[in-house]
């Protein structure tokens, strides 16, 4: 059972990650004042960190961590993690990231793409000094992110089932970082390998969840700031359209017509995702990520007790929440 999390330990993850955040702003210093503006871009609107996060807490699931190397861990993967954004938004298109206009509509694609390469390279560099498995795993990690991206651009081939394929680009995209995350701060604090077997399942789930949740918040809400329907005039089919999809029932044949209207007016727009967040898929969807973070909490039993893992355990909470 796990206990509330302390001031102090909630006090001692804000001062770790309050360095993480002054060495990110380091690592995008460049050598012109243009590539330095352009790779603050995004870190500098801020975002939800969770993957340092992670990292931090993680690391505290062992013995003494260096501030060092715990930055170093934490900075990796924000900055993978940051980088893949730059290029998203290219081959989305977009032209807002975190409520600013997006490096591609400011700079053209060009310079978003190249700018996503630096941060890769400072990833890079950062990492070789955390010693090879480091540079193994987030090699490995950064592979699966690419093939997750290039499978969601391809999208499912014929006879592929959507919804597969959307939760193995779910998985591939987000999981996969968000499970390094957690294994880097394990290694950091230097936990055995079976240990970090744990984290990477833990991180796998709890990163599935993450991202599900927040595509639930295009239907859902606009407490975050987020416009509701972008992904839904897009085209971007998310859980609940896709369990609609392969519903059978009759009932939802007139939803199902309503999405595939003419979104571009706010009016259509507003109809879609009215009849979506009265249709029984969100119940569902709600569901099955409650369903993925009990299974992500339940790889919490197997580590020590204490702060850490009670932390842990209040993520698998804190994620869920942002479906409601």
């Amino acid at each position: 059972m796990s206990q509330p999390v302390t001031s102090e330990f909630t006090d001692f993850v804000t001062g770790k990650l309050a360095l993480v955040e002054e060495e990110l702003a380091r690592q995008a210093g460049a050598d012109t004042p243009f590539v330095t503006e352009a790779a603050n871009h995004i870190i500098s609107a801020g975002g939800k960190r969770f993957r340092p996060l992670l990292v931090v807490i993680c690391s505290q699931l062992g013995g003494q961590v260096s501030d060092r190397d715990l930055v170093r861990a934490a900075v990796v993967m924000e900055l993978t993690h940051v980088a893949s954004l730059y290029h998203d938004d290219v081959m989305d298109e977009a032209t807002l990231r975190r409520g600013a206009e997006s490096a591609n509509q400011r700079w053209g694609n060009s310079v978003a793409i190249m700018v996503g390469d630096f941060l890769f390279a400072r990833a890079s560099e950062t990492v070789a000094k955390l010693g090879t498995d480091f540079v193994e795993l987030q090699a490995q990690t950064f592979a699966r992110l690419v093939q997750g991206q290039i499978a969601e651009t391809r999208g499912p081939l014929d006879g592929e089932d959507p919804l597969q394929h959307y939760l193995d680009v779910v998985a591939d995209k987000t999981g996969s970082l968000i499970a390094a995350a957690a294994v880097f701060g394990g290694m950091v604090a230097g936990l055995p390998a079976e240990t970090l077997q744990v984290l990477r399942r833990f991180g796998e789930e709890i990163g599935q969840v993450f991202q599900l949740a927040d595509d639930l918040l295009d239907i859902t809400s606009t407490r975050t700031g987020k416009t509701p329907g972008i992904d839904l005039r897009e085209g971007v089919a998310t859980l609940p359209v896709l369990l609609l999809r392969a519903s059978a029932d009759p009932a939802d044949e007139p939803v199902k017509e309503l999405l595939d209207a003419d979104l571009s007016s706010d009016e259509a727009l507003g109809r879609a995702l009215a009849a979506l967040r009265s249709s029984h898929v969100m119940d569902e969807a709600r569901a099955d990520i409650r369903a993925r973070a009990e299974r992500a909490r339940a790889e919490l039993s197997c580590l020590p007790g204490g702060p850490a893992t009670d932390a842990l355990a209040e993520l698998c909470d804190e994620v869920v929440s942002r479906s409601s």
